[in-house]
């Protein structure tokens, strides 16, 4: 909440000169205006319009997300009332005007190849850059030059029409500036990146009805908007929401589909994210006067969570007793779900226990992993009840691909949230954020950009952990295929900064573990070793490691591993065998098992015995994993396929959880050996 304040308070310094009081000069009264800087402006005359989406779609513009109505945040469609006129800038702010206020700028351009030249729509400019731009105008000018808000801005883009663009129902390939998904510049799809280095120049298509250029694609533009739902009451002169995360940027951009290019779709951004799909266009006029609304009601997840510890909280099941319960459904959105969860695809999950006991859950949610609509979701299962709750929206920046979560408790009092953030589709350039809690999830830290730059190395894996001497490790693929490697990031200060180790692990996903001298050990998926699994060990906290086959079978699409040392001191693996994986049973007997099992080793990984399946050893029943597909779990198979996620609590159960299922069980019941048949 402090950082959502302070982020308010900084936003509303930044347009404190924007107000008609300070400004010393009147405002122009022509149709069109010219500044000192060579920039243009139209007169927008007040108006009426309806604001928001509903509609049904185009069939050529329906994204892949299947939404043939729109985004649900385009909702509801209500009355907007601008009671007084305003100049907006005919084009976006180009690099040249830019750097009249910011020369250091210049050292950006052509950055990942975008903007180079003058008249070039700016880039790499984030929303406190773009407000400090429209100050530093205002002062040069004494006029009140500040953003758009957003009524504002889809106001004047509209021009009158009620159409998906302000030229109808469908968008000429003019305006399209290699529409589509896009990995630029991820190395591993330079097949999708024909035309990689893509001009941006502002006034190559005609200008809609009031002479705006550039309001559909070209770049994004920054709106004055905290980020949150639409009102349904009809209303005059609005303003977005008292504080938020995020702020609205309109209009769509290159390397975008055109469903995102609408008159009424709505993107955003944190302030303080920059990118080569951003820029911002300024509006000339006193700020709307309008009291904002107040910030949106905590999701389910975040309402009544207990602070206090319990005080049975490290009393648990006998640790001499084998102990077992599951599997527990956790995923539980309605079908049918289009937003903001969605009930088609539900993976990638971590989870932790809370200091108040309480285990949540997190996880993304999407119809299709390489989409904008990808968000992440939460459930939380609070200390001393049976059932997970219904899921809730977590984490979103609207319209970014909100790729790999992963979550990790202190074991004091923070829970700490990384998350891969997408410019725009896919998880190929991805920055991470962190944010952290001290009450057991209830609220949550504004977000750090801790990797702030959008590049490979930045897909977090839910493997963090604590070593000996206090560093925080995060792994993060290195790459966005199937096999490539796992990096680490380091941080000594409590996660203040973050370093990248350097070197690379074998095998994407990858759990890492520190052993007891003090290396690090690591087991990942792909860049198999004569066809076992990897395993990787550093000397050096990652900067350079040393690869050998492990004795575990590969895994694959569609599986995660995880690797934990357990307060007992053991390593705790689980994976998959998709192959039959031999046990030995507790007759003595060998036998075979597939899907997930569990192996533990007490030597830091020198030798290992597999256990047992992650099974409730019974005669076979029907259960859900990945998006509700079914499998049979029995004495001798268990769950085929998922990404894991594990969490030990004070009492020493286990907590394990796939992308479906929720399974608990402590160290006596892995070290117990297997049945020798169903158990009834």
């Amino acid at each position: 909440m402090r950082g959502y304040l302070l982020a308010g308070i900084c936003g509303l310094l930044s347009f404190s000169l924007c107000t008609a009081g300070d400004m010393a000069k009147e405002l122009p009264s022509g149709e069109k205006f010219v500044n000192s800087i060579v920039m243009e402006f139209v007169r927008i005359e007040r108006g009426t319009f309806r604001m928001g989406g509903g509609d049904p779609l185009p069939a050529g513009i329906v994204n892949k997300a299947g939404q043939v109505n729109g985004d649900f945040d385009e909702l509801p469609n209500r009355q907007v009332t601008i009671s007084r006129p305003f100049y907006m800038g005919v084009c976006e702010v180009t690099n040249q005007q830019y750097e009249q206020f910011d020369p250091i700028h210049k050292q950006l351009r052509g950055k990942v190849g975008f903007a180079k030249e003058d008249d070039e729509a700016v880039v790499f400019v984030d929303w406190h850059e773009a407000a400090r731009f429209c100050e530093w105008l205002s002062q040069r000018e004494g006029l009140p030059y500040r953003l758009p808000t957003e009524a504002e801005w889809e106001y004047a883009c509209r021009a009158g029409t009620t159409t998906q663009f302000n030229v109808g129902d469908e968008l000429g390939p003019e305006y399209l500036i290699r529409a589509g998904e896009t990995w630029y510049p991820d190395a591993e799809h330079e097949d999708e990146n024909a035309q990689t280095v893509l001009p941006l120049k502002v006034k190559q298509t005609a200008p809609n009805a009031w002479g705006l250029y550039d309001m559909h694609g070209n770049v994004e533009e920054w709106c004055h908007d905290w980020y949150g739902p639409y009102d349904p009451a009809d209303v005059v002169d609005p303003v977005g929401r008292a504080e938020g995360t995020f702020r609205v940027t309109r209009g769509g951009s290159h390397s975008t589909e055109i469903y995102y290019l609408r008159s009424v779709n709505r993107s955003a951004a944190i302030p303080e994210d920059k990118h080569w799909l951003i820029g911002f266009r300024v509006v000339l006029g006193p700020m709307p006067d309008t009291k904002p609304l107040p910030p949106p009601l905590p999701e389910l997840c975040q309402r009544n969570v207990k602070q206090e510890q319990p005080a049975d909280l490290a009393k648990g099941p006998d640790p001499n007793v084998p102990y077992f319960e599951g599997p527990r459904k956790y995923v539980k959105i309605p079908a049918g779900s289009m937003g903001p969860l969605f009930a088609h695809h539900n993976h990638d999950p971590a989870l932790v226990e809370c200091p108040n006991g309480d285990l949540l859950a997190i996880w993304y949610t999407c119809v299709g992993e390489r989409g904008r609509e990808l968000a992440t979701a939460a459930s939380r299962l609070r200390y001393g009840e049976t059932e997970w709750e219904d899921a809730s929206p977590f984490w979103a920046v609207p319209d970014r691909n909100n790729h790999a979560p992963a979550m990790w408790y202190d074991g004091q009092q923070t829970i700490y949230h990384f998350q891969g953030l997408s410019v725009a589709a896919t998880w190929g350039p991805l920055a991470v954020i962190m944010r952290t809690s001290a009450d057991s999830g209830a609220t949550w830290s504004y977000p750090a950009l801790i990797m702030p730059e959008h590049r490979m190395r930045h897909q977090c894996v839910e493997s963090v952990f604590r070593m000996q001497d206090g560093t925080i490790v995060l792994p993060c693929d290195a790459v966005s295929a199937g096999e490539g490697g796992t990096a680490i990031h380091l941080s000594e200060d409590e996660g203040v900064s973050w370093n990248d180790a350097g070197g690379t692990i074998n095998g994407i996903h990858a759990g890492v573990v520190e052993l007891a001298d003090g290396r690090l050990m690591a087991l990942g998926r792909g860049d198999s070793i004569d066809g076992r699994m990897p395993m990787s060990i550093s000397g050096d906290k990652g900067a350079r490691w040393t690869y050998k086959a492990s004795p575990f079978p590969p895994i694959g699409s569609g599986q995660r591993l995880v690797l934990t040392r357990l307060q007992e001191g053991p390593i705790l693996l689980v994976s998959y065998a998709r192959d039959p994986l031999p046990i030995t049973d507790a007759s003595g007997n060998e036998r075979t098992i597939t899907g997930m099992y569990a192996a533990l080793s007490y030597d830091d990984g020198e030798t290992w015995s597999i256990r047992r399946p992650i099974s409730d050893d019974g005669p076979g029943r029907q259960v859900e994993c990945t998006d509700g597909q079914l499998f049979s779990m029995s004495w001798e198979s268990a769950e085929p396929k998922g990404y894991l996620s594990i969490t030990q609590a004070p009492s020493g159960v286990i907590h394990l959880i796939s992308s479906r299922q929720h399974y608990a069980f402590n160290l006596a019941w892995l070290e117990a050996d297997p049945p020798a048949g169903p158990v009834e």
